[in-house]
């Protein structure tokens, strides 16, 4: 057995919604990126008495709890929190910690993965698959919402993303995205999304985005993505106050388009934004250029990611690391 489980789960991109549920549709859809060097790092092991040491510590001392019964564990555990995604950001902080706490309690007690089922009772994958789907293998994802309430959103398509395209970051920590019970009151008080819309969304999703991808042609992605954000931002203006959650983020992306990146949008409910560039020197340069001088805005150049969860296992004397499998 195991004496402790260390655990690394990628933050993710919200690109995009393809339906929002009315009378036309009973199903979201969504669009979504796992991120390198963005994530979510926690470390479990068994102890006299439960705690949890670090960030987000009230979180995760609430999902250890409800795991520990839920899965009928006499143990008691020690949390150490390594890094977590910034909540309440648009990068899926709340699925990812989740998760990460589902996986390396499973894996301490030498339990079967059961991340679908984990996510649902734990509360997360409520409208979006894309967190659960990038815990599971990465790449640019795709799921079709939920078919039934009890059921976590089905993915319908993985795509490998290039490895030498960035995504450019813009964030505003002094802004936090709409989350909880407002966000549940911006859902039910926004008009019905035209299915219009959304006919037009999927069609730029499955004829440009998806081909894009796959043949490495950013232009093309870059273009199809703006697109569908200015669609969805503007439906989501009357409840975030804008296109963009954060007018100083919507300034920063606006230079950067200017200076060359392509793929402007908002993760989610932001504020984070995102833009995309070819390369590394290309991000890099296109930053340089747009010389942002507001100090409220950070910017960060990171890679996608087309791998899942990393979990290792401590034990004495050697360390296997495990590659998550997808539960059947």
């Amino acid at each position: 057995m195991s004496d402790s489980v260390s655990i690394h789960v990628p933050g993710r991109l919200h690109l995009g919604f393809l339906d929002i549920p009315g009378k036309a549709s009973s199903r979201f859809g969504s669009i979504g990126l796992p991120l390198d060097g963005i994530s979510t790092r926690l470390e479990i092991s068994k102890a006299a008495e439960t705690s949890v040491h670090g960030n987000d510590s009230g979180r995760i001392y609430a999902y250890l709890t409800a795991l520990r019964s839920h899965l009928n564990l006499a143990a008691h555990h020690r949390v150490t929190v390594l890094d977590t995604i910034p909540a309440h950001a648009g990068l899926g902080s709340g699925t990812q910690l989740a998760l990460a706490v589902s996986a390396a309690l499973r894996t301490l007690h030498s339990l079967p993965f059961d991340v679908r089922n984990d996510a649902a009772f734990l509360g997360r994958g409520g409208r979006s698959g894309i967190g659960i789907a990038a815990f599971d293998e990465g790449g640019l994802i795709f799921d079709a919402g939920k078919a039934r309430d009890d059921l976590t959103p089905t993915v319908i398509s993985r795509i490998p993303f290039p490895g030498a395209w960035r995504a450019i970051l813009v964030f505003d920590s002094r802004t936090q995205g709409i989350h909880g019970d407002a966000e549940i009151k911006a859902f039910r008080t926004l008009a019905p999304f035209a299915a219009a819309h959304s006919a037009s969304i999927c069609r730029h999703v499955l004829m440009e985005i998806m081909p894009a991808v796959i043949e490495k042609d950013i232009a093309t992605f870059g273009h199809a993505l703006t697109a569908v954000q200015e669609m969805l931002g503007d439906y989501f203006a009357p409840a975030q106050g804008g296109r963009f959650t954060s007018p100083v983020v919507e300034e920063a992306l606006m230079r950067l388009g200017e200076c060359g990146a392509v793929g402007i949008g908002q993760s989610s409910w932001g504020p984070t934004g995102f833009a995309f560039a070819e390369s590394q020197t290309a991000a890099e340069r296109i930053v340089a250029d747009a010389a942002l001088q507001d100090t409220q805005t950070t910017i960060r150049v990171v890679a996608a990611r087309n791998q899942g969860a990393t979990i290792m296992r401590k034990t004495k004397p050697p360390e296997l690391e495990l590659a998550y499998k997808k539960s059947l």
